[in-house]
């Protein structure tokens, strides 16, 4: 694993160093086996940048890199450049405690800083023969962060008043909120429900790919 990034610009030189790199490269470097379908092996190119760029916050409810207030997240993108599919955030906290300020939200925390890596995602490519891209290092402007702000409070608003179930993911312009469950066996407790034993899927928050490609093509 590569040591942790001294400050930003450290992150992002290391991150460009990346760009053109396949994914057989990288997973050479670290000595690691391509997996023969990404869709089976998710998190895998997460997790192989996370050790080449000197990520430590590992799954802990915070930014990858803590030290620099900095997310990494990975995006697959098409052949005409935009993302093929929504990015996961963070999982839906339903503790109360969880749901009551964006300022202090685990999503303004993982979205106060993003560096985005995109890569290539053509089924018609080997998974081996895929590129990465160049990086890009954002954080939301005013308008952007208003409308992630007014997203979530839509959606934790409903969740507080006990209406998660009525949820659905056509809510939100940015944000959305879907189940994360590998399946439907896999529950957790609702607190928000006037019985407090109440179960519900797991449920994460998502970026729209139509926003993330606005990010990635500065649009």
């Amino acid at each position: 694993m590569a040591s942790t990034p001294a400050n930003e610009q450290e992150l992002y030189e290391r991150s460009q160093l990346l760009a053109g790199c396949s994914l057989q490269q990288l997973a050479n470097q670290l000595n690691e086996s391509v997996p023969a379908s990404l869709h089976q092996a998710k998190g895998w190119l997460g997790t192989l940048l996370e050790k080449k760029l000197g990520a430590t916050a590992g799954s802990l409810p915070q930014p990858d890199f803590p030290e620099l207030g900095i997310e990494l997240k990975t995006l697959p993108i098409n052949s005409n450049g935009f993302p093929r599919e929504s990015t996961y955030v963070c999982v839906v906290q339903l503790g109360p405690a969880n749901l009551g300020k964006w300022h202090d939200s685990l999503v303004r925390k993982k979205l106060s800083r993003v560096l985005w890596i995109p890569y290539e995602a053509d089924s018609n490519i080997p998974i081996g023969a895929r590129r990465i891209g160049n990086p890009v290092l954002w954080e939301p402007d005013i308008e952007q962060e208003q409308q992630l702000r007014e997203d979530w409070q839509e959606l934790t608003d409903m969740i507080v008043l006990g209406n998660i179930e009525q949820i659905s993911s056509s809510m939100g312009k940015y944000l959305q909120i879907r189940p994360k469950a590998a399946n439907a066996r896999m529950t957790t407790t609702d607190h928000n429900q006037p019985d407090t034993g109440s179960v519900t899927l797991p449920r994460g928050f998502y970026l729209r790919s139509r926003f993330t490609g606005q990010i990635i093509n500065n649009v």
